[in-house]
């Protein structure tokens, strides 16, 4: 019986067990987390907010084409607690980055791209940690406060998503984020800022942060001793940010696990390298290109930063002499990591210390675009894992050593504007099978290219740019075998023959030609495969050919013949040409012998920034169209994105020859609205078109040497870009538009040789015209620079009074002239008229006529009668 209670009271006890663990269990989930349906996880009103999120989403591609049902948690992007079915995760981001147009205008080019409203009933989303809904185009909507409640997140992922105004400070709830991406977008306008950056200071378990393109300059004072207190912070990006003050000192370094830091794209008015800066011995990752940094690079001490893997520090004003401390500092470690050095445009000099060759983990050497001199040091032949070696833009001298052909790596080998002499044979080359890019060019001009003619090499390249060597005179036929190319530049390399058939369809890819400044020779081909194609100064024939898939041409300085072909540009437009000639943006036939009228149908390239046409026969007027030319108009872009440019090294940004400023030169920069019309040295006639004054983002207007008449257009003041004029050597006439004092940015002015009257302006920019040559050959202009005294010459109301006299003289001129004319007329119809109608006045008029004769001859012969007698006497 007692063995019967006491097993009685353990079923008791462990019943009351069982229901308390059940009661306690019920408990630990929120009354409103039950599900109605056993087999539904979703919670109802986490549903309804995701819902209600979607229903504020574009989807143009049915990413979300899952989220039907009663089960959100079976949804894409969604994920759930496998114990309380509460939704814990919310992934709709994309890697790949949306296409945007205009700012906020939105193009879904790609199906992983969403745009629309975030909707706040995300809110009731409690137990989510786990966010992210990179780029998403939420299309220019404030930033959301709420989601400052959102207390459980871990992760909060933002980056890309169109956000603008304030980022709200109550994301400093959100004590337990270890990830933070807030980059707005890619664009380079920063939509996004910080107005108090303390609430950071919250975040202790931050280790990633990225504020990437938002403005923090309300916080520049202060950014540092915040991110300071960060003591978890793995990687911080802080670039684009607009950001001027670079702390020199910081007395406690907390950041002792940063591993990356990204300062990249901020002026930090010319500070120099703060110490503190290399006392990171955590850093793997250190970005500080483009921040306006000055002075040398500070000595560091030997083995501090062992751990680093990337060094980025191009586009500075780095001063001094030999780096050979620094890179002796940076190789002094046991075990080297480091990949990837850059410290190329600066303003480094010195030769390059041999301990470079102690990095035999280095990947890519950037050290373009300084002054380094003597030669390539022979450590650099350890670097055996060398992918990338840009010396271009340097002082460096000497002859190029062989070992380079033994970098089994390398992939862009760029020597590119440097003294080098010696030669370059096949050996250079010998192992080089997957160089891609090579450009090579000595300012000495003796550096000698010398391979057999049936050489086939082990690379294929896809960008080869050779200049200033001696290459020919026979074309390198080794070009042949490389299928892969992009770009072939033989600029100035001594070729003298004829170019081959086979190079001008030698890619089927789109393609860079230039062969300018050789003395090739021959005919131009009826077709070819390039789209930007410099072939100027050669000894070229023939006529110009249709190339309608050409964007760039220059053809000047040949020995060109014979007018456009007119199934270029026809009387009415082709329908092709919206096609075939979309995006051409320059079109230069300078120096030829091109002849026939300026046709109306070259209007239509909207893309057109530069036409250059000087130096030809043409004739006629300069087309009234011209005017609407939409490239000069407004910032439409070179097919070239400058932001592209501006990454690449300098080797490979795009060069323009422009006739600028009285002179040609040269420009070697991020090509971008340098618009420009150059019609000098032709036979064109008529007047300037007034159209042409609304070109407003126009650079240079060349129209001088021509038969220009008329005046100069009032509005010229409305080209506000305009840096260089040159209306010199024409027959214009009139007076000097008032309203050209206002082209601010005009530094070059040329209106000599013409017709012009009255008063040099004197206000804005003409107080700068000083030179008195620019006005000469106009002899009724007076004021300064000239001496001709404006008080000496009519002025403006005397020249009005004079001309009223002289038209005033000229009609009485001709009404005199006109009246004597019908006098004579009428009178002698008056008088032959009465005698042949009247028969007696006629007989009297002949009898009066007979008598007067008769008396005259007897008066004349008696006269010299008498006198003959005397004359006897």
């Amino acid at each position: 019986m007692a063995n019967m209670n006491t097993t009685f009271v353990l079923l008791l006890n462990l019943l009351y067990l069982l229901l308390i663990t059940e009661s306690i269990s019920l408990e630990a989930v929120p009354s409103n987390s039950i599900a109605v349906n056993a087999n539904v996880r979703c919670i109802e009103i986490e549903r309804v907010a995701l819902q209600k999120f979607r229903k504020g989403l574009k989807d143009p591609f049915n990413r979300l084409s899952s989220w039907v049902g009663q089960d959100c948690c079976n949804w894409e992007g969604i994920g759930c607690s496998n114990q309380t079915s509460n939704v814990v995760k919310l992934d709709l981001g994309s890697s790949n980055l949306c296409d945007f147009e205009g700012g906020s205008q939105y193009t879904p080019d790609q199906p992983n791209c969403l745009s629309g409203k975030l909707d706040p009933s995300l809110q009731n989303l409690k137990y989510l940690s786990y966010l992210n809904l990179s780029n998403i185009n939420f299309q220019g909507l404030s930033f959301p406060y709420f989601l400052g409640s959102l207390k459980k997140l871990t992760f909060l992922d933002l980056s890309f998503t169109m956000f603008s105004g304030v980022v709200s400070p109550s994301l400093g709830n959100l004590t337990n984020l270890s990830y933070l991406n807030l980059i707005p977008s890619q664009l380079s306008e920063r939509t996004l800022s910080v107005s108090n950056i303390y609430w950071l200071t919250n975040l202790s378990s931050l280790q990633y942060l990225n504020l990437q393109n938002i403005d923090l300059s309300k916080a520049e004072t202060h950014w540092l001793q915040v991110v300071n207190m960060l003591p978890s912070l793995s990687e911080l990006y802080l670039s684009s940010c607009g950001l001027h003050h670079l702390p020199q000192t910081l007395p406690f370094v907390n950041l002792t696990s940063l591993s990356v830091l990204d300062l990249s794209n901020n002026g930090f008015n010319s500070s120099s390298i703060p110490p503190w800066l290399f006392n990171l011995t955590a850093l793997i990752n250190l970005r500080i290109n483009l921040c306006d940094l000055k002075g040398p690079i500070p000595n560091i001490a030997r083995a501090s930063l062992c751990n680093l893997k990337n060094l980025d520090m191009p586009f500075n004003f780095f001063i001094g002499g030999p780096i050979t401390e620094f890179i002796q500092a940076l190789s002094g470690c046991d075990n080297h990591r480091l990949e990837q050095l850059n410290l190329g445009s600066n303003q480094l000099s010195g030769v390059l210390p041999h301990s470079l060759g102690y990095f035999t983990h280095l990947r890519e050497l950037h050290l373009t675009n300084n002054s380094f001199s003597g030669p390539i040091p022979s450590s650099i032949q350890h670097l055996s894992r060398l992918e990338i070696l840009e010396l271009s833009y340097n002082l460096m001298n000497g002859t190029i050593p062989e070992f380079i052909g033994q970098l089994t790596e390398l992939s862009t080998l760029d020597l590119f504007s440097n003294s080098w002499d010696g030669t370059v044979t096949e050996t250079h080359f010998l192992n080089l099978k997957k160089l891609t890019w090579f450009s090579l060019s000595s300012t000495r001009k003796s550096l000698v290219l010398n391979v057999t003619h049936d050489w086939t090499p082990p690379f294929s390249l896809q960008n080869v740019l050779i200049k200033d060597c001696q290459l020919g005179p026979a074309f390198p036929a080794w070009l042949k075998t490389q299928k892969n190319l992009l770009e072939i530049s033989l600029v100035n390399s001594s070729i003298s023959a004829k170019i081959p058939n086979w190079l001008w369809n030698l890619s089927s890819l789109p393609l860079k030609l230039d062969l300018s400044h050789n003395q090739l020779r021959g005919d131009l081909p009826k077709s070819l495969s390039f789209e930007w194609v410099d072939l100027s100064y050669n000894n070229l024939t023939g006529s110009l050919p249709l190339w309608p898939s050409v964007s760039y041409l220059s053809l000047r300085k040949n020995l060109l013949s014979g007018p456009l072909p007119v199934n270029i540009f026809q009387r009415t437009l082709p329908k092709w040409i919206g096609k075939r000639l979309p995006s051409i943006s320059e079109l230069r036939l300078r120096g030829n012998m091109l002849s026939g009228p300026i046709l109306e149908q070259l209007c239509f390239l909207a893309h057109l920034h530069v036409l250059d046409f000087a130096h030809n026969n043409f004739s006629g007027s300069i087309p009234t169209c011209l005017g609407n030319l939409a490239g000069l108009k407004s910032l439409v872009e070179y097919s070239t994105s400058p932001i592209r440019s501006l990454l690449l090294p300098l080797t490979y940004l795009e060069h323009m020859d422009l006739t600028a400023k009285g002179a040609q030169r040269e420009y070697y920069s991020q090509i971008f609205l340098m618009n420009s019309i150059d019609l000098s040295r032709n036979n064109l006639t008529g007047e300037i078109p007034e159209a042409l004054t609304k070109l407003s983002l126009l650079f240079t207007l060349n129209l001088s040497w021509n038969q220009l008449t008329g005046k100069i257009p009032e509005n010229m003041g409305a080209l506000h870009g305009l840096e260089t004029l040159d209306l010199s050597c024409n027959h214009l006439l009139g007076p000097i538009p008032p309203s050209m004092s206002s082209l601010t940015f005009l530094s070059h002015l040329n209106l000599s040789y013409n017709n012009l009257s009255g008063p040099i302006p004197s206000a804005n920019q003409f107080q700068t015209f000083i030179d008195p040559s620019i006005y000469e050959g106009n002899p009724q202009l007076c004021g300064p620079p000239l001496i001709t005294n404006c008080s000496l010459l009519p002025s403006d109301g005397d020249t009005e009074a004079v001309d009223e006299d002289n038209e005033e003289f000229s009609s009485e001129k001709l009404w005199f002239y006109v009246s004597v004319v019908l006098g004579f007329i009428v009178g002698f119809w008056i008088v032959c008229g009465s005698l042949v109608i009247k028969k007696s006045w006629r007989h009297a008029y002949f009898n009066f006529v007979d008598d007067k004769k008769d008396r005259f001859f007897v008066a004349v012969k008696v006269n010299m009668a008498r006198l003959q007698g005397k004359i006897e006497a």
